[in-house]
Parts: structure tokens; sequence; C-alpha cells
């Protein structure tokens, strides 16, 4: 797997994911968008994977979109005026499958920011099931600074992270959101005071969660983002219809022996 603008790697049942641009503050370019996608397969094609952690290099955890790729976003041919709405409309969406991907990753993803997490470091880490960030972390969604209405998922999965008058205030006025106020209303799981206090958070966290049933967690995922499309009545049978479905192994019968035992119970992988 060749990649220019992210390091990816494995470690037993953890997957790390590294934007690695510190020099160009991590800017989100063309190959990027791509290369999220590729390494998102693989995460998921690989059974022995139970915890992604995403983190970055430099000052910032990402500036955003590279602007040169936003100036050229829906700029080539074809001319015609429907035509080429209708190109810029597929870029758009392909675009919005990059964060899509993180969001439907059937194991947890855990995010460490640091420094600014802005515009399209927004869309990305609202994708993710957890984040922790650094004291001097800040969010902003600046697409609105731009004259952009952002497009790629803050819009849609923010609302059910923060209240709807606080959505509303930072996606009209594009300002500064500090990792205190954030922590506040619980957008973020735990500030730590340094990257590496966050990374070593990420990672014991990533660990605890190994440890579960694979089969389990990413059955609670599974119910989790389902959840945000239905009712409480149909959300109820779809958990049920999950279990009914699902829990028919051996994982049950080795955590309840384990905690008998006052023992650690070991799951197997997914199957490949």
């Amino acid at each position: 797997m060749e990649l220019t603008t992210i390091d990816y790697r494995v470690d037993g049942a953890i997957a790390r994911v590294t934007l690695n641009r510190p020099a160009e503050l991590n800017t989100m370019n063309k190959a990027f968008w791509h290369e999220l996608i590729t390494v998102f397969e693989a995460i998921d094609a690989e059974p022995g994977v139970r915890a992604v952690i995403i983190a970055s290099t430099g000052k910032h955890f990402t500036a955003g979109l590279d602007l040169n790729m936003a100036a050229a976003v829906g700029s080539g041919k074809p001319v015609d005026a429907g035509r080429a709405r209708e190109y810029f409309r597929r870029e758009v969406k392909q675009m919005q499958e990059t964060f899509n991907i993180v969001d439907r990753c059937r194991v947890p993803v855990i995010v460490v920011v640091q420094g600014g997490c802005i515009g399209g470091g927004v869309d990305f880490v609202t994708a993710c099931d957890i984040r922790l960030c650094t004291d001097n972390a800040f969010f902003t969604i600046q697409e609105v600074n731009i004259a952009i209405v952002a497009d790629v998922g803050t819009l849609q999965r923010i609302p059910y992270l923060l209240p709807q008058g606080l959505v509303r205030e930072l996606a009209y006025t594009g300002r500064r959101f500090p990792a205190a106020e954030a922590r506040q209303y619980g957008f973020v799981n735990n500030v730590l005071a340094d990257h590496d206090a966050a990374l070593a958070a990420a990672e014991a966290m990533a660990l605890e969660i190994a440890a579960k049933s694979p089969l389990v967690i990413t059955g609670i995922k599974q119910v989790l983002n389902e959840g945000r499309s239905q009712t409480i009545e149909q959300g109820l049978e779809y958990v049920a219809l999950w279990n009914a479905g699902m829990l028919q192994g051996e994982d049950v019968p080795n955590a309840v022996k384990a905690q008998i035992a006052k023992q650690a119970a070991v799951f197997a992988d997914l199957k490949g």
C-alpha cells in the first residue's frame, strides 16, 4: 500500500492511522481523500483489528481542505452549466464517502486532536466514535469563513454530539470551539495536558476495547449508528434481531465463565 499523506500500521489488535504532512499543516489534498478510503478498507478487511487510533503530526491536527484543491473543485470540464453542476455534485459525494467509511468502520475509531482541527477536520472527527484532545486544541467549522456550506459530514453528524443552539452558533460564526468548552459539552471525551498524554489515553482505551468480544463491539457500533435514523421502537426491534442472529456462538458463555472465575475472557477474532 503506497501512501503519501497518511502513515498506517497495525500493532496487534490496534490499527494506527496518522496524518503525516506536518509542514503543510496536514491539509487534505487530493491524495488524502483517496488514501483514507484505502486505509479503512484495509482495516475492515483485517479480522484481527479491534480498534483504530487516528492521530496526527506537527502543530495542528489538520488545517482542513487544501485551498488549492478547493479552488479546483468543480472548475474543470464539462462547461455546460447543468453538466458542470452534476459533475461537481459527484465530486462532493466522493469526498463525503471518505468520512462515511470512517463512520461505518466495523470497529471503534478513537481520534486524538492536537492544536487546530479546522474545516474538514471537524467533518473527520465527527465521523469517529471517540474524541480525545490536548488542552491547546480547538475546533472550527471553517467553511462559513470561505463562503461554503460545510458539505462532507459536519452538519449531519454534529447535531448528534452537541446542542442545536451551539451547533448553529458554531456553524454560523465559524468561531473557535476550544478544548475546555468542547469537554464541557461532551464533544470530546477527555482533555489531556499534551499530545503524548492524549496518545497514551487513546492507547489505554483502545486496549480496553480490544479485550472485549469483537462480535459484541461491532454489534454495539452497528446498533448505535442505525439508531440515528430510527425511532425507539425501531431501534429496539433492530437490537433484538441483532442479538437473536449474532449471539449464538461461544462469546457469551466464555464471558460469563470468566466473570465467575474473576479472570479475563479471551475472544476469537471475527472471520476474515
